[in-house]
């Protein structure tokens, strides 16, 4: 397993990293626990979590998977050998992120929203800290930002300022600086974030001595490289701000496993039929012709969807999930496959026939 600095924190993290959003809803807690002591062994240092997980998001299961991380943190004893990064929820009507709803008093509200406040962020941070059963969080995420910004999956942009006023970027800064001192939260990144918002948050931070923020963590993948294309990749190269790729087998179609309709029992599509990101204009006869070139090359579509991810220089670490040990190890071994020039060409050639149709 490689290694890599996260940002310019100096923190080394594997170049895979344990996702862990279905733990509390298709994983229970023994299976949840299992996969972290398979994830150490394998030389996987680096867990991603979000006070809004399991998913699919609803209050009833809320932070189940950050108390999942929790327990056996407090059972292993083994905090130290591990880097976790967890999110902040941003401008959202799931309210019971916090607790509560718009008439609850035990938890902060900004006009019945979720929210990036200062009194949010200080809520919320005690929270995962709570779950989590830790006094630090490596990696403190802002999983969607603040202000109205379509950031999942659109193919044209909709200006969405005129809804109304957004937390401005020094005042989360400042918000987060005030965690950092306290040692509540070590480093801080990005989720869902355009290059606007990924520069401002760069300017704001070196203008006034505030964290930096150390990571960028947007879907990445064979059918969605928008990350190259949008001037985020040359962010993340120039300013050392790397991406932490999620869905880089998205959501499961580029396994294979629902190719020509199939519906697996216990999947994702088959328990919460949520996978319209990849089910767009396209999307089937790219993903095919990745499912074929992976099969003319004597691969798995798992390793070649993963490895792609993996080999691009703007990547720091790839999150991947599983439901089945099968998967997991499946999943870990891809990061061992050879990547070839060649390889590369014909993934290129797909790309430039098929691009981006599941952003």
């Amino acid at each position: 397993m490689q290694y890599r600095e996260l940002g310019r924190t100096g923190l080394q993290v594997s170049a895979a990293c344990l996702g862990t959003m279905m733990w509390g809803e298709q994983n229970d807690e023994a299976f949840g626990h299992a996969q972290m002591d398979m994830a150490l062994a394998g030389g996987i240092n680096f867990f991603d979590t979000a006070e809004m997980y399991t998913v699919p998001p609803k209050s009833d299961t809320q932070g189940n998977t950050e108390r999942i991380i929790g327990t056996w943190v407090k059972a292993r004893g083994n905090r130290d050998k591990v880097v976790l990064a967890t999110k902040i929820a941003g401008r959202s009507p799931m309210t019971w992120t916090r607790q509560g709803g718009a008439s609850a008093n035990d938890g902060p509200l900004d006009g019945g929203m979720t929210r990036q406040t200062r009194q949010q962020i200080d809520y919320a941070v005690t929270a995962s800290l709570k779950r989590l059963q830790t006094d630090y969080i490596d990696l403190y995420q802002l999983h969607w930002p603040d202000r109205g910004y379509a950031g999942f999956g659109f193919q044209t942009y909709r200006d969405y300022g005129d809804t109304g006023e957004w937390e401005k970027f020094e005042t989360i800064l400042e918000s987060l600086d005030a965690h950092v001192k306290a040692g509540r939260i070590r480093h801080i990144g990005v989720s869902n974030e355009s290059p606007w918002g990924v520069m401002r948050f760069i300017a704001e931070s070196e203008r006034r001595g505030l964290p930096r923020m150390a990571s960028i963590q947007n879907a990445y993948n064979l059918v969605n490289r928008s990350f190259e294309t949008g001037g985020l990749a040359e962010i993340a190269m120039r300013e050392q701000v790397g991406l932490l790729a999620y869905s880089p087998l998205g959501q499961g179609y580029l396994t294979g496993k629902y190719r020509d309709g199939a519906m697996p029992e216990g999947s994702r599509k088959k328990m919460f039929q949520r996978l319209n990101r990849y089910e767009g204009v396209g999307a089937e006869a790219a993903i095919n012709a990745y499912l074929d070139l992976a099969a003319e090359l004597g691969v798995s579509p798992t390793a070649l969807a993963l490895k792609f991810v993996d080999t691009r220089p703007w990547t720091t670490s790839t999150i991947f999930g599983a439901t089945t040990i099968e998967q997991f190890e499946a999943d870990r071994a891809a990061f061992d496959m050879p990547w070839t020039d060649e390889i590369q060409k014909r993934v290129d050639d797909i790309h430039k026939a098929r691009p981006n149709p599941c952003p």
